[in-house]
């Protein structure tokens, strides 16, 4: 018997699902795809910080990478032909794709679809999260999915997580602390306040935000002009030093002593 369970591999080749070659292909070249449904990105401030904070700390997460995509809030089609077929993930992670800007994903014309989803729940969208979203995902061969309530108001736990195994979900046990880890991340994942926060496996530290990697910036650029000034400085002692050098070798010259061959001599006994 096949065995059941799928390796990473394997799971990274279930996208698209609708580009099997026994399927045939579909022209779409009339239909209209939207790329917005008019809808606020989040239901509080608290929700749409959170999306934007995850956006933000994934980016530079990825920083370099140009075969990962981070989308926030971008329509995601994943049925060629039918733009019912959509979501819009609060949060998603594309690998194997080009990294630039699009209006909206398609799973077909990448050939590749999201390896992990983060929805920001709320009191409207929670048992979509729990329960449509969850099942749909799976079907997508999304590998992992989280699911964070900020404002610790809707979930039991305010913060869960799901890997996929034989094409369903279970879920990630988390840690004493609470934390879970992302195998699609390699990372820890930790709630802190309203946010959620990974942990960099290089430095144990959080990956910061946008804002802390602003802050950060301007620190290093402050230091740096601080070396830059300090070694001005030494520059111009040292350049002073020269030239207090070159006009006591001029006078010594026009006492007929050749200062290259000058020494001092401290006698027989020393003195």
């Amino acid at each position: 018997m096949e065995a059941l369970e799928k390796t990473q591999d394997d799971m990274e080749n279930d996208y698209p699902p609708d580009c099997e070659s026994d399927i045939p292909e579909i022209d779409d070249s009339d239909i209209e795809y939207p790329e917005s449904d008019g809808e606020p990105m989040g239901e509080t401030g608290y929700h749409v910080r959170a999306s934007m904070h995850l956006l933000g700390v994934l980016s530079l997460f990825f920083n370099g990478r140009m075969d990962v995509f981070v989308a926030a809030d971008m329509f995601l089609y994943f049925e060629k032909g039918n733009p019912g077929a959509c979501k819009a993930p609060d949060v998603m992670v594309i690998k194997g794709v080009e990294n630039h800007e699009r209006r909206t994903f398609k799973t077909w014309e990448e050939a590749a679809g999201p390896c992990l989803i983060f929805e920001i729940t709320s009191k409207s969208s929670m048992i979509d999260d729990l329960v449509t979203k969850s099942a749909l995902y799976a079907s997508l061969g999304v590998r992992e999915y989280f699911i964070f309530d900020p404002l610790n108001e809707y979930l039991e736990v305010p913060f869960i997580g799901f890997r996929l195994q034989n094409m369903e979900y279970s879920p990630i046990p988390a840690d004493a602390s609470g934390r879970i880890y992302s195998n699609e991340l390699k990372a820890m994942l930790e709630r802190k306040n309203n946010l959620l926060r990974i942990i960099d496996p290089e430095t144990g530290e959080y990956v910061p935000s946008l804002d802390e990697a602003v802050k950060i910036a301007r620190k290093e650029s402050d230091r740096a002009r601080e070396f830059s000034k300090r070694a001005e400085e030494e520059y111009k002692r040292a350049e002073e030093e020269t030239r207090r050098a070159d006009q006591l070798a001029a006078k010594l010259r026009e006492m007929g002593v050749d200062p290259d061959t000058l020494s001092v001599s401290t006698g027989e006994n020393g003195l």
